[in-house]
């Protein structure tokens, strides 16, 4: 059994990357709205796999005979100044999410959860991917603020649809 401090955090998690779907998906109808169908699609595509972050965490308390408590979310920001906006806003969303993670693996290594700090792990790689992909997303939106086509061309072209990663978590209703 997973250690009480850390499921009640993850717990908290949970809330924390059903958050930033709700936000991906504002962000996505954002870019929907302003006829750019390769970032709104981007943006759909992270939304999905915020939603998958939280059902790995779910099914990790499930296998490991923990409450899930799936708490409430705030609404998330819909109004932006411009189309840099929402790519700043998740980079600092991820920053923020990799600091939770982080903290999450603390708190696993304090309690000698040797098994919630192994799961942890995939999170980490994770989030090193997710910073580094919204800090070249707004280096080359920031570039060409003014060409949206070419944004488009970019996003297209560099942001493909990548393989499942075979050794992440298994996510609950998978």
């Amino acid at each position: 059994m997973a250690a009480p401090r850390f499921t009640d955090q993850l717990n908290v998690q949970i809330g924390n990357e059903f958050a930033a779907h709700n936000q991906y998906l504002a962000c996505a109808v954002y870019y929907d709205a302003l006829t750019m169908p390769q970032l709104a699609g981007f943006f759909y595509a992270q939304a999905l796999e915020e939603r998958e972050h939280a059902m790995m965490m779910v099914q990790y308390l499930l296998d490991t005979d923990a409450d899930v408590a799936i708490p409430g979310v705030e609404a998330p920001v819909s109004g932006f100044a411009d189309i840099t906006a929402p790519i700043s806003l998740a980079l600092e969303q991820e920053k923020r999410v990799t600091e939770q993670i982080y903290g999450l693996l603390r708190i696993a290594r304090e309690e000698s959860d040797f098994a919630s700090e192994q799961f942890m792990q995939w999170f980490i790689k994770e989030q090193v991917e997710e910073v580094a992909t919204m800090n070249d997303l707004l280096a080359v939106v920031t570039r060409s603020k003014d060409d949206i086509n070419a944004i488009e061309d970019w996003v297209a072209r560099e942001q493909g649809a990548g393989a499942a990663d075979p050794t992440a978590p298994a996510a609950a209703g998978a």
